[in-house]
């Protein structure tokens, strides 16, 4: 059994998916500062608002995990001292490297912050990892192509001090480790420092070249063929099994993506993460039914288990758009007794069943029985965006729940 329980790891694109992963119950946040990071989609932090982070992650007990796992070019070396004891000196807990000539820098000017080897290196095996190791990493961010069989036969050829962190949700890439040149040579964006433009999501047809201007499906489907479209990944019902792989940290991909995925994500993997250990790490364990559907109330693509149980996850080749059921409509900023202080994110109406996720306990339903506007008058919608309005509800909402409404179908 290992000595530490599984890691949460959630994402912060920005200060208040930050706030948003800590209160929802991240063990630990990963963000990028304003260069070096793979998500440059991202508003991510100066180093001011990088010391905000850090103390607000800290002073509720969660770590912080910088990425610097772009693999930067000559001219951007010099400016990477700078940015490192930077890191070291608001208190940031590790990086996430991908380049040796970054990790030999961060040694260097951050001595003190820890070595995550980014899923960039494309680590596969276990002298890989063990060279890192030595090389004075204490994590590797396993490439996402391993299978539970290929992870648990690494743990046993590697030291028990170094940990092994893995996605289990969010966007896949369809290139390996995510080292993709399509939108390099289709827009000049280079992925492999920040900057994708994400064509595998793009539709594509096929021409023929004697019929100019002709296009041909390359499938029998309206509307073209998503060629590279990777489905989503999903592993919230192998939490036994990572943990019996000898997994460390659960990864959730997303920093490019809003406060509510995060806090939705986070809390259901913190929620399923907690009754594994609350009976006991059993095997036979499986996550509670509505803890799961939260993973269903987010914006996703079909989900699949990536290559951990073999094979690999397919494409979706019909479409590129997103499954959406729910719809986020508000938080709530405070509440007394059952008057609820939100603000407006989408249009609801009084008389709706809101679906309610709270920072702690389970989901629950609340109806708008009335609802006021800022001047006390009653409405009867929300239509405004950032619109703060007083409702009544039949049951108390709990200051920093999120607020979510089922699509009619």
């Amino acid at each position: 059994m290992q000595e530490n329980k599984m890691e949460v790891l959630s994402p912060a694109g920005d200060m208040e998916c930050l706030v948003k992963a800590v209160d929802f119950g991240a063990d630990a946040v990963f963000l990028a500062g304003q260069e070096f990071g793979m998500r440059t989609a991202s508003k991510n932090f100066d180093m001011t608002e990088l010391e905000k982070a850090v103390n607000y992650a800290h002073s509720k007990g969660v770590r912080v995990y910088v990425t610097c796992n772009t693999l930067p070019r000559n001219n951007e070396l010099d400016r990477l001292p700078e940015f490192l004891s930077g890191c070291e000196s608001v208190g940031v807990d590790a990086f996430i490297i991908a380049d040796m000539g970054v990790l030999q820098l961060a040694k260097k000017y951050a001595p003190s912050v820890e070595v995550h080897i980014s899923t960039q290196a494309g680590i596969v095996n276990y002298a890989a990892a063990n060279a890192f190791y030595n090389l004075g990493a204490s994590r590797v961010v396993l490439a996402r192509e391993l299978s539970l069989d290929e992870i648990a036969d690494i743990r046993a050829h590697i030291p028990s001090q170094l940990e092994i962190e893995v996605f289990v949700h969010g966007a896949m890439c369809v290139s390996f480790s995510g080292r993709c040149l399509i939108s390099a040579y289709l827009t000049g964006r280079d992925a492999n420092r920040g900057d994708c433009a994400q064509p595998c999501r793009w539709k594509y047809h096929l021409y023929e070249e004697n019929r100019e201007g002709q296009f041909f499906p390359v499938e029998e489907a309206d509307g073209g063929t998503y060629l590279y479209n990777s489905k989503d990944m999903c592993m919230i019902d192998y939490i036994p099994q990572l943990y019996a792989a000898g997994v460390s940290s659960l990864k959730i991909e997303g920093r490019a993506k809003s406060a509510y995925y995060t806090a939705v994500v986070t809390n259901a993997y913190r929620h399923a993460v907690a009754d594994f250990y609350a009976g006991g790490c059993k095997q036979d364990y499986y996550v509670a039914p509505e803890i799961a559907q939260e993973l269903d109330k987010i914006s996703h693509r079909a989900y699949s288990t990536g290559f951990y149980l073999g094979g690999e996850p397919g494409q979706n080749t019909s479409d590129g758009g997103y499954i959406r059921h729910y719809d986020f409509v508000g938080t709530c900023e405070s509440s007394n007794e059952n008057k609820a202080l939100i603000i407006q994110r989408n249009r609801f109406f009084t008389g709706d069943t809101l679906d309610v996720l709270p920072p702690s306990g389970r989901p629950f339903n609340a109806v708008i029985l009335e609802m006021y506007d800022e001047d006390g008058i009653p409405v009867q919608s929300a239509p405004h965006p950032m619109q703060r309005l007083t409702a009544v509800t039949d049951v108390n909402i709990p200051a920093g729940s999120m607020l979510r409404r089922r699509r009619l179908l």
